[in-house]
Parts: structure tokens; sequence; C-alpha cells
């Protein structure tokens, strides 16, 4: 099956309707995007950079994964037919899924299937999962919790959604308050056809707050009573945020609770939004506008009930839909990463890093491409530790996401020369250094090219490992002063390609490769 973009490009307009006291509740002035904790990463965003690393294969679209709280150390992965599998970092990916719902989940749509997937707060007693998933027949968004004790579903709350089979959203997290979020899109199509983002009366296009620790009344779980919606004639009390397009993932900063929302744009711009912790009632604007742009004018309430996003990237250059992911709070990369929100463009692998300021706002960049790693990717994680992990759609792997500084400064330059002649080649090189501290027990290493071996070598000691020459200093030269030099040199036997090497490494630190 082939992934497509979690957004649709073509623009409609269509008409809203929001119950007027609703409106009225809402004409305060919007409450500012949430400060970020004060502790940040020493690491200017221009100096980081986010790699990929795949540690499983073997998954069947996968799309959410999160790690429960219980002392394993597993992820568990759900895939969109309607199985979870389960990851441990000892002993890899299990064949046999933990749970299979796939008789009840209709996976029919792209952005259809099994969702999302939280673990109860006291999951390692109850093992109670919830699930978000599209439900058969006509792909009714729903949530149910789960006992993998006795294998047991119960259905909690459903949406319809029959017309589209795209903008389910599906992400679910409980929140540090203990609640369960639950995200829904705007019910699908192009451009909001049923005015659902800025609609009270729907749960379309919205984020969800509910106590799923209780029924009340007639329903499977209760409304808590702080909710902003709570009493307002004509609004759906279940209600927590609104004005969102298709918040696929959203998740919370574990230093501080405030809330990180990743809304898949129409065809302009992917947006970012932040919410101080309690922040209830944020009205994030679609389909007004679509990312800081006015989308329909017919949607749009007076500016003061808008929250602004506070990272928004163009749908240019090969992006198409922006994967929320999470704010940093691991140990092994706190003095890069800490306290950056990390997310990811679906179809560029462009990775994107936002922060606070300082200043009382915040900065965003690109900080890395994982494309040649983990194409498409449909979700981000963390572990209970606050390392980052994610998987992709298609070919289906999960990966571990890691953190890169900038690189040391040159302190070395190499120049080469080089004879070539039948199947072997010879090459003189002085390696000189250009920093301000003596080179003491150097190293040098590099790369020959495919089908060459290296025969013997001068100047240094010399050793081999695959492809790659590494070449020591000896007692003679085994310092070199700032701007010295030392000369060693190599021969080398060749199948028909008789390049030098072009990339040279000094002590783990790249060297200038200058003329000869």
């Amino acid at each position: 099956m082939v992934a497509l973009p979690l957004a649709l490009l073509a623009p409609l307009t269509a008409s809203a309707s929001m119950p007027a006291d609703a409106a009225a509740r809402l004409a305060a002035p919007a409450e500012s995007a949430a400060e970020a904790p004060v502790e940040t990463a020493a690491v200017p965003l221009e100096d980081l950079t986010a790699l990929s690393t795949q540690v499983a294969s073997g998954l069947r679209r996968p799309t959410s994964l999160v790690a429960p709280d219980d002392g394993t150390d597993r992820l568990l992965i759900t895939e969109k037919l309607g199985t979870v599998r389960e990851y441990h970092p000892d002993t890899g990916l299990e064949t046999a899924p933990i749970l299979d719902i796939s008789d009840v989940v209709d996976p029919s749509g792209n952005e259809s299937g099994l969702l999302g997937i939280a673990p109860a707060p006291d999951f390692t007693d109850s093992q109670e999962l919830y699930l978000a998933y599209t439900a058969l027949p006509e792909g009714a968004v729903t949530l149910a919790r789960y006992g993998l004790d006795d294998s047991s579903l119960e259905v909690l709350l459903t949406q319809e959604h029959a017309e589209f089979d795209n903008h389910n959203g599906g992400q679910i997290v409980f929140g540090p308050d203990g609640y369960l979020y639950w995200a829904i899109g705007d019910g699908g199509g192009s451009g909001d056809p049923f005015s659902a983002g800025q609609r009270l009366d729907t749960l379309l296009g919205k984020i969800l707050r509910l106590d799923v620790s209780a029924s009340c009344g007639d329903l499977a779980y209760c409304v808590p009573s702080d909710n902003p919606f709570v009493g307002v004639e004509g609004a759906r009390e279940e209600i927590w945020t609104y004005g969102v397009r298709n918040p696929w993932k959203f998740s919370f900063d574990s230093a501080d609770g405030s809330l990180w929302i990743a809304d898949v744009g129409q065809g302009g711009y992917e947006e970012i939004n932040h919410l101080a912790p309690g922040q209830g009632g944020a009205n994030l604007g679609w389909s007004c506008r679509e990312g800081l742009e006015e989308f329909d004018p017919e949607q749009c309430p007076d500016p003061s009930e808008l929250t602004d996003p506070i990272y928004t990237y163009p749908l240019t250059g090969g992006n198409c839909a922006v994967i929320g992911g999470h704010v940093y709070r691991g140990a092994e990369f706190a003095d890069l990463a800490g306290g950056t929100y990390v997310a990811v463009d679906y179809c560029s692998s462009k990775v994107f890093g936002v922060r606070a300021d300082g200043s009382g706002g915040y900065e965003g960049a690109e900080i890395g491409n994982i494309g040649e790693t983990s194409t498409l990717v449909s979700s981000i994680a963390t572990t209970v530790d606050g390392e980052l992990y994610a998987v992709n759609d298609l070919p289906g792997g999960l990966h571990r996401i890691t953190f890169e500084g900038p690189a040391a400064a040159s302190t070395c330059a190499v120049s080469l020369t080089a004879e070539t002649w039948g199947t072997g080649l010879t090459a003189d090189i002085t390696v000189t250094n250009t920093g301000d501290e003596p080179l003491t027990g150097w190293s040098l290493s590099f790369a020959l090219a495919e089908g060459q071996r290296l025969v013997s070598g001068w100047g240094a000691a010399f050793t081999t490992s695959g492809t790659t020459v590494t070449a020591s200093g000896e007692p003679h030269n085994e310092t070199i002063a700032p701007g010295a030099s030392a000369t060693l040199g190599f021969l080398a036997s060749h199948g028909g390609d008789s390049s030098t090497p072009s990339v040279f490494t000094l002590n783990e630190g790249a060297c200038v490769l200058a003329d000869a």
C-alpha cells in the first residue's frame, strides 16, 4: 500500500456557526503560549543535529508507540490493521502481537485504523490500555478500554466519521492531571467542509479531556468539572481545545505539564502550538486560518480569541505533514537538546527543533534530515527516561533518535600528491597542525576506494579495518607542534578505481583538505 500525506491540498470554503453564549464566553483575549521551563540546552539550535538509527524492522504500518512505566523498559507499538507489538531493547521486536482487535477496526482509509494507545495511569496493576481507532462498519472514531488480562474491549465514546476517511486524529495521552486527552480531526475532506473547527457542538476538530476512571449517568466516562465548556449551552462539554484541523500528534512536557500540539496543515503551512498547563478553551484558529495566514474569513471570530502557533513551516521543499514529537528531557543528550521540542515532517523527513528563546518567545529551526534511515515517520515517543524513539510508516521500522553538537573546530590540514599506474598508486601526505596546542599521540584515518588495498606505508604506523586506514605517529614524529607538519605516505593496489582519499580525520576531528 502506498502511503499518502496526512494533508489534503485542494481548498474548499464553508460557513460556520457558534453558539452565542460560547462566543461571548471566549471574547476575552486568549491566553499567551506557555513559557518553557528555564532549563534549556547550551547548544544553539543551528549547531544541533538530529540523527536516527534503526533498531527494529518488520512492523506493519505502525501508527503510534508508547513506553508504559511498569519497569519493563519496553515500547508498545500500534499497527494500522489493529494489532499492538512489543519491543524490548534487550530482546528486540516480538513477532506475535500482545493484542489484536483487527476484527473491529476499519483500516480501509490511508489515515484509518488503530491510531492511538495509552496505558492506564495504574497500568502495572490494572493491565488496562486505552485505544483509539476507526471502527467497522462505517469508520466511526472510537475510544475504548482494553484489558490485557482478559482481552476485554469496552467502547467508551464514538464520533461519527463516515463521509471522509481522513483527518481522524487518534492520539490519546494521559495528562499530568490524570485525565485522558484525545485528538479528533475536523472530519476530513478538504477545507473543513463541516465547519467543524470553529463549532463547539461537535467533537470533530477538537482535543477532548475525559475522566475515564469513572462513569457518569449514561456516559461510560465523566466530564471533568473544570473543562472550559461545562455548562455552555450547545457546546460539547468534553472539549478542551478547538480550532484544529488534524492534530495527528500532541504531547505533554514532562517538566512542566505544558501541552505541545502539531496540527497538520491544508496546503500552505504546518504549525506547532504550545499551551500553558491547564490552559483549556484555546482556539487554535482552523479554519479561519492556516498557520498565521487567513484561510476562510467566514470562519473567523474576533482575532483576540485566537491562540497563535509558536512555529510554522511552509509546505514547500518536499514537506507535507508535521508529525508532532516531544520535548527532549532525557539525560544522554541533555547538554545538547535538553528542553528542545522535536518534530519531523512525514514526507521530507526534515527534523525541526523548537525551544524558548529566553525572551518570552520561541526559536525554531531545521535540525537535520533523517530521510536516509527513517523515511515517512508516523510517530515519535519517549521512553520512561526521556529518550526519543520513532516509527516509520513504510517500510515499517523502529528508530532511535539521537543528537550531535557542532563539529569540533578543525586543527589540522592535509595535502596529498599521488601517482597512479596500472593497478597501483602511491600517495604522499602532509599533515599540518593548524591549532595552538601540540598534537601528541596523533592518529590520521581515511578510507580507501572500493577495490583498493593497502600494500605498505611509510612515515607512520599503519593499520587497516576494512577499507579504513589509520596512520599513527611514530617516536620520531609522535608530536606535531603548532604550525609544524608530519609527512607520511602509502602504496596501494587497485582494481580500476585509482581515486585518492578525500576525507581525513585526525584524533576523531575532521581535517581540512588543502591543495597540494
